[in-house]
Order: structure tokens, then C-alpha cells, then sequence
């Protein structure tokens, strides 16, 4: 207990301010915890409480849980029917195994790479199955550099996207949905520390048509969700080994 966001996140008040800007569905995940496999159990008894306003993700640290990783998003995704995996770069970068267990699972990866949008440049080419998602536009702190680097990447990559939350440097949103379309940007509230109503209100300034307002408030990420049905993973993931290649150095450290 440092700081406030590995402190207390008031879920309750961050769901009443989701409710009163009109969000109807909250992705959630741990945060910076010293077990991962033990936050994405308390994550999944949450959304089970609120199994109409919550979906979960399930957080590994590359590096710590090296060799594991496997199992944990099979039990996250097969058991409680999480839809995505989470990985901040403060900690450690995605490896070779996040991205196959990704890959095998048919889920998004969101990764904050926490200003070093290069890292992106290694992921997407060499996982092309893997659909990225870059949260912040590539940074929390405005860092401007970043923002041009991620909407560079979602124009060259068909398989990277980014999120919109704490962006404050508008006209790097615009540009986004200008040069790479509304299908490559997520709607991004980064609760409980950010007011979910203020987020939103930048996706509606932009303005768009309803159908391209519509994909970044919810479509998108539907449909790259929509890739881990249970149904069709059932068969494969049955009888799935866990991937061989266990390298748990950062992909942009690989030659």
C-alpha cells in the first residue's frame, strides 16, 4: 500500500458514475498485486456479484509467473469466463509465452506499455493471431510522442488497437479515428481513478455518426472478445499443451 491505485479501488462508487454516464458493462482486472493467480480469484467472486455490469480480465506479471501463465488464463477463461489478459509494463513487458497462451485462447491482450510504444513494433508482427490493445493511446502521463507512435501502429497493424482513457490531448484521438477509422479505438474509463462520465464525454465530442460512435463505445470490443466463445475453445483447449516456448524476456529484447 503505496499509492492509491494498489491501495483501494472503490468499486461501488466507480459502478454508480458508470450507471450515470450510461455505461452498462465494466471490464475489470487486477492491479499490481504480489499474486496474480490469487487477485484474479478475488477479481472473478466480484464479477460474479455483478454478473450484468462486469467482465474480467485476467492480469499475469510476464516475469514472475513465467511457466504458469498457461494455466492461469486456462482457469480464468474456461472457469470464470474471463475474456481478456492483462499486462502492464511497469512490471515486466508480454513474453513469448503471454503471447501464446493469447494466441491459444483466441483473447485480447491488453498491454500498457507505459510510454514505450516500440515494444508493439516487436509484438504485432511476430503474433499477427494476437489482437493487441494499447491502453491510454501508449500513455497515462501525455506523453505526445507516444500518442503519434500508437496511432502510427493502428494505421500499419491490423491487429493492434488502443483505448482512449486519460488521453487528454484531443486531437490525438481525432487523428486516430481520421487515419485509422473508429473500428481501431476502444472507449477507456481507467476506473476507479478516473470519472467514467468525463471519458465518455470525449467519444462524444468527436462528433461521429452513430453506427462509428457505437463501435468505440462497445462494438469493438465485443467483437474481439467475441473470438474466445467457450464453444469453440471447449475442443481446442481440451486437450491443448502448454505452449513450449517459455522465453520470459521481453519480445523487444529478441533478436
Amino acid at each position: 500500500m503505496t499509492d492509491p491505485w494498489n491501495t483501494d479501488a472503490p468499486l461501488d462508487a466507480y459502478l454508480r458514475r458508470a450507471r450515470a454516464a450510461g455505461i452498462h458493462k465494466t471490464i475489470i482486472f487486477a492491479l499490481f498485486h504480489t499474486n496474480y493467480a490469487r487477485a484474479n480469484s478475488e477479481v472473478a467472486r466480484t464479477v460474479a456479484r455483478y454478473p450484468d455490469q462486469l467482465i474480467g480480465f485476467a492480469f499475469v506479471h510476464a516475469s514472475r509467473d513465467a511457466g504458469r501463465i498457461f494455466q492461469m488464463v486456462r482457469q480464468a477463461v474456461t472457469q470464470w469466463k474471463f475474456r481478456g489478459i492483462k499486462i502492464h509494463g511497469h512490471e515486466a513487458m508480454p513474453t513469448r509465452e503471454v503471447c501464446e497462451t493469447a494466441r491459444v485462447f483466441r483473447v485480447p491482450l491488453l498491454v500498457d506499455v507505459a510510454g514505450r510504444t516500440q515494444v508493439i513494433d516487436m509484438l504485432a508482427p511476430q503474433y499477427r493471431e494476437v489482437n493487441f490493445i494499447v491502453p491510454h493511446l501508449g500513455s497515462f502521463g501525455d506523453d505526445w510522442r507516444a500518442h503519434q507512435r500508437v496511432v502510427d501502429q493502428l494505421v500499419h497493424y491490423p491487429n493492434v488497437y488502443a483505448d482512449t482513457s486519460s488521453v487528454r490531448r484531443f486531437d490525438y484521438i481525432v487523428q486516430a479515428v481520421k487515419r485509422a477509422g473508429p473500428h481501431k479505438l476502444l472507449f477507456g474509463s481507467d476506473g476507479p481513478w478516473l470519472h467514467p462520465g468525463v471519458e465518455i464525454q470525449k467519444i462524444r465530442l468527436l462528433g461521429l455518426p452513430r453506427h462509428e460512435e457505437s463501435l468505440i463505445l462497445g462494438g469493438n470490443i465485443e467483437r474481439l472478445m467475441n473470438r474466445a466463445r467457450l464453444a469453440s475453445i471447449a475442443k481446442s483447449v481440451a486437450h491443448a499443451l502448454a505452449p513450449k516456448e517459455t522465453t520470459t524476456g521481453p519480445l523487444a529484447q529478441l533478436r
